[in-house]
């Protein structure tokens, strides 16, 4: 009598690692054989992409702001006035020209979390945003911040540029595979969960209340 016959769930345990790991044949192949039948490249214009790109984060309840990069300042200012904020978190990599004159800005060197937890909330911009599922992708760098300026504040005002949206995920998984490995954050609308009873709270990951300005 063997092991596995003597205990049949470390016969079927070992069965099932024997049945993944195959014969042998080279995993890449068998990767690359997958059949991957989504849709792989866009079908929509840049105008289409935008449109969007928009329904989807207003599905998601957030806020949509649009203007040209000349009035981007004008934007921000009218954004935050209408959340009734004044100072915001600011990596240190956001282009000065993004912010308007009246708005405090904390510059973001190293805060304490409990800090970026008392502030009125966080103006970043983003890596790339994909139209179909409405989500922002943050790599973290210059303009973006670190990852806890994105967590901890319970407001973030986001900065989008047009030509950053791309239509489909694989899209946007290339895009970031040719810039190397990097710590990544996906945001699709504010922070949700629920619990067993399917009560729905907000802003326990992430921050409660997003807003997102489109660009030109």
């Amino acid at each position: 009598m063997t092991r596995e016959d003597a205990n049949p769930a470390r016969g079927l345990i070992l069965g099932r690692i024997r049945e993944i790991l195959g014969d042998g044949r080279d995993a890449a192949a068998e990767y690359a054989a997958i059949a991957r039948p989504y849709r792989h490249e866009p079908s929509l214009d840049a105008a289409e992409r935008v449109e969007l790109f928009a329904d989807r984060l207003q599905h998601y309840q957030v806020g949509v702001y649009r203007c040209e990069r000349a009035t981007l300042p004008r934007t921000v200012a009218e954004t935050l006035s209408a959340r009734g904020k004044a100072t915001l978190v600011v990596p240190a990599g956001v282009p000065r020209e993004w912010l308007p004159r009246t708005l405090g800005i904390i510059e973001d060197n190293d805060l304490e979390y409990r800090e970026l937890d008392r502030c009125e909330g966080v103006l970043t911009g983003c890596t790339v945003a994909i139209a179909s599922t409405g989500t922002i992708v943050l790599r973290h760098q210059q303009a973006e911040g670190r990852r806890a300026l994105t967590l901890v504040p319970d407001y973030h005002l986001c900065v989008v540029f047009v030509d950053q949206i791309v239509q489909t995920v694989p899209e946007a998984i290339r895009q970031l595979s040719s810039t190397g490995p990097a710590l990544v954050t996906t945001i699709s609308g504010p922070s949700a969960t629920a619990d067993i009873e399917m009560t729905r709270i907000r802003g326990v990951h992430g921050p409660r209340t997003l807003d997102v300005i489109l660009a030109e």
